[in-house]
C-alpha cells in the first residue's frame, strides 16, 4: 500500500507490530490519532513512554508496580499465608476482577518450555523458595501455595517442577480446579477437561 506520508506508514508500521493488530486496523487508529485534538495524542504518547520507562516491577511478588513493593503485597488487609502462582501480570489480573481471592501473588514470568528454550532457570522461581523459607521464621509464615498455571502441557510441567521444589518444606500446595466452564455443554468438551472434571467432582448441594 502507498501511504501519502512516510510518517503515517511509520506509524502504521509500529501500531502492526502490536498483537492483533493488522496494517487495516494500524491505518485506522493512526489516521484517527491524526484527526483528534493534538493535545490528547500527546498526552496517550507520554503515558506510553513514562510506562515503558517509569514502570517497576514488585521486589516481593514481581507483579507490575509503581512502587518497590505493590499495593496487593504491602496491604495489611491480604492473607500473607496463601500465595497464588501464576504466569504473567495478566493472570493476577483476572484472579483479582474475580473478587474471591485475598492472599497474595507470586509472578513467575513464563513458565517452563524447554521447545522455546525457557527453563527453570529463567523464571522466578528461587525468589518463591525463598518467600517460603524466609516467611517459615516470621509470625505468619506461607503455608499454602496455590499453583494457578494454565492447564497446558507447559503449565503441567511447571506446576509439576514447582512441586518437587516445594514439597520439602511442608507447605501445603494447591491447583485451581479445573473442569466444565458454566454454561458449557458436556459433548463439546474435550475427553481431558471432562474426564478432571469427573474425577474432581464435588458435593452437590
Amino acid at each position: 500500500m502507498n501511504y501519502p506520508s512516510k510518517l503515517i506508514e511509520q506509524a502504521i508500521d509500529e501500531i502492526a507490530k502490536l498483537p492483533g493488530i493488522g496494517k487495516k486496523s494500524a491505518l485506522r487508529m493512526a489516521l484517527h490519532l491524526l484527526k483528534r485534538d493534538e493535545k490528547h495524542t500527546l498526552k496517550l504518547a507520554e503515558a506510553i513512554v513514562a510506562m515503558r520507562t517509569q514502570i517497576r516491577y514488585c521486589e516481593q511478588c514481581h507483579n507490575i508496580s509503581d512502587t518497590e513493593i505493590c499495593g496487593i503485597c504491602a496491604s495489611k488487609k491480604r492473607e500473607a499465608s496463601l500465595v497464588c502462582v501464576v504466569e504473567d501480570a495478566r493472570d493476577v489480573l483476572a484472579i483479582e476482577n474475580t473478587s474471591q481471592y485475598r492472599g497474595l501473588y507470586h509472578v513467575l514470568g513464563g513458565i517452563i518450555s524447554p521447545l522455546e528454550g525457557v527453563g527453570p532457570a529463567d523464571l522466578k522461581i528461587e525468589s518463591l523458595i525463598n518467600r517460603i523459607t524466609t516467611s517459615q521464621n516470621t509470625e505468619n509464615p506461607i503455608t499454602e501455595i496455590i499453583l494457578g498455571l494454565s492447564p497446558t502441557m507447559e503449565g503441567d510441567t511447571t506446576a509439576f517442577y514447582l512441586t518437587k521444589r516445594i514439597k520439602p518444606f511442608g507447605v501445603k500446595i494447591t491447583t485451581i480446579a479445573r473442569g466444565i466452564p458454566i454454561g458449557g455443554d458436556l459433548e463439546y468438551a474435550d475427553e481431558i477437561t471432562l474426564g478432571r472434571s469427573i474425577v474432581s467432582r464435588i458435593v452437590y448441594e
